[in-house]
């Protein structure tokens, strides 16, 4: 055996590397098995270059929009292989961030694709020479972080020319002057804003009767009317039931829920419809680790169904988000460890955010799931036509809306639409946490004039005691 840890970690996204870091603080000799870059998906192919790129669509916006703040401008060209440049270095500076906080942590990097093989024991792979034997390693725990990526459909292959998945959306050698988006979860959402603002022509096709299926029906239906303002074509209830690839274009069949056939012809497809788990090649099967529909069945503390086994993050099934993986991570570390009061995740109330034009972001229940445990409601909603920051900015549609329970003040819903509401959320979150109740709420002294005084006076309205409505 070449060399034994208390912990190895098999991916270095966000929970695999912040697991890392948790158990060396711990006092664990940790290893992190990484066969690409450190950063995993979010830093290398997800939330960071994403969020990159569409920092270039504000300000495409921000340029289209000058008029009525007194400027105008002439000459403005835009080069999308600048942009996305722009988008990899930030990747690779945070990736190299990583190697930096492994080594000032203590923990080990091995490079190579892992396998469990036996009971306690991972053998690393290079990949490059398969007469080369694996190299084990020994732990006491293995934590399972690999991850996931986009679920393909039937009939629907990409190929990375003319029907993308997000890796290719997030590196165009061109811009589309048309693109077709199947899906409309949050990645989905982001690429057609992100699109529409850079000047392509955008439809979105989503199987749920609305789009955005797991946000609060109002929010989903506000984003909806502002992304037609835009000029985004959206088809809901509707599926593609075929795709033809041709040279300089893509012809997609659309079909509706009356039955009604649409062939639509674009440049670029792509698919965003959902993702499922890295779990092959694993050897997971070998050593009792149950998987469900592609992602591994865990316990409350992230324990699989093998002893000494752990999985977190994607990999462990939704929501899938990068903060979630990071604070399983946490969760499941600190529990290994023998430390106290850890508490187990509670993943209704996991921030979900969505960095569109409008930004959108949720915790807790929506109004309808609030309404199906039948309990009695105090819902509040505050426009942010009314808010005095909104409207300074130019940015003034959207709404906050707030769900407590009438009897205990408990706070079991908060959904946000709007500027930079993901900046937001987390009050909602602290709240719920701390068990503020909406009169508890209601007493914080929110400054003026802020975006989030509207977070406030949704709470002020849910308790039917509103000031600016």
């Amino acid at each position: 055996m070449t060399d034994k840890y208390d912990v190895l970690v098999i991916g270095s996204g966000p929970g695999g590397y912040v697991a890392a870091i948790r158990a060396a603080q711990h006092g664990l000799r940790t290893a992190v098995i990484e066969r690409d870059r450190l950063g995993g998906i979010c830093l290398n192919w997800g939330c960071i270059p994403t969020k990159a790129l569409l920092h270039g669509a504000d300000v495409a916006h921000t340029l289209a929009n000058l008029q009525p703040l007194g400027f105008t401008a002439s000459g403005i060209e835009f080069d999308i292989t600048q942009l996305v440049e722009f988008s990899r270095g930030v990747s690779g500076r945070l990736s190299d961030g990583i190697g930096y906080l492994m080594k000032k942590n203590g923990v080990d990097v091995i490079t190579g694709t892992a396998k469990l093989i036996d009971k306690g024991v991972v053998g690393v792979s290079s990949g490059k020479d398969e007469s080369v034997p694996a190299t084990e390693y020994r732990a006491d725990h293995i934590i399972l972080a690999t991850g996931a990526r986009p679920r393909s459909i039937p009939g629907v292959t990409p190929d990375g020319e003319r029907v993308w998945t997000y890796f290719d959306a997030l590196v165009p050698a061109e811009l589309p002057k048309s693109l077709l988006v199947i899906g409309s979860g949050a990645i989905g959402v982001e690429f057609a804003s992100l699109y529409r603002d850079l000047g392509s022509e955008v439809t979105i096709v989503e199987v749920a009767p609305q789009i955005m299926p797991v946000e609060d029906a109002a929010v989903a239906a506000h984003v909806r009317r502002q992304f037609e303002k835009r000029g985004i074509t959206i088809r809901t209830g509707a599926a593609v039931s075929d795709l033809t690839v041709g040279t300089n274009s893509v012809a997609v069949t659309v079909t509706s829920p009356d039955g009604t056939v649409e062939e639509v012809t674009v440049d670029r497809v792509l698919v965003a419809a959902g993702i499922q788990g890295n779990v092959e090649d694993l050897g997971l099967e070998d050593i009792g680790v149950e998987v469900d529909r592609s992602f591994v069945t865990t316990d409350q503390w992230c324990r699989t169904t093998a002893f000494g086994v752990y999985a977190i993050g994607d990999v462990a099934g939704g929501p899938c988000l990068a903060h979630k993986a990071s604070h399983e991570g946490v969760l499941c570390v600190d529990k290994l460890a023998g430390a106290e009061h850890v508490i187990p995740l509670d993943k209704d109330y996991v921030p979900g955010c969505t960095y569109a034009r409008p930004q959108v972001a949720s915790l807790g229940l929506t109004e309808d799931q609030a309404r199906g445990t039948g309990r009695r409601l105090q819902i509040g909603q505050f426009d942010l036509q009314a808010s005095g920051k909104a409207l300074a900015i130019g940015e003034a549609d959207g709404f906050v809306k707030t769900i407590f329970d009438a009897d205990s003040g408990e706070l079991i819903g908060a959904h946000m639409v709007g500027p930079d509401v993901t900046e937001q959320i987390q009050g909602f979150g602290i709240a719920r946490s701390l068990e503020a109740t909406g009169d508890d709420l209601a007493e914080v002294i929110f400054a003026h004039p802020t975006l989030s005084e509207a977070m406030h006076e949704s709470v002020l309205a849910a308790l039917g005691r509103p000031i600016n409505m």
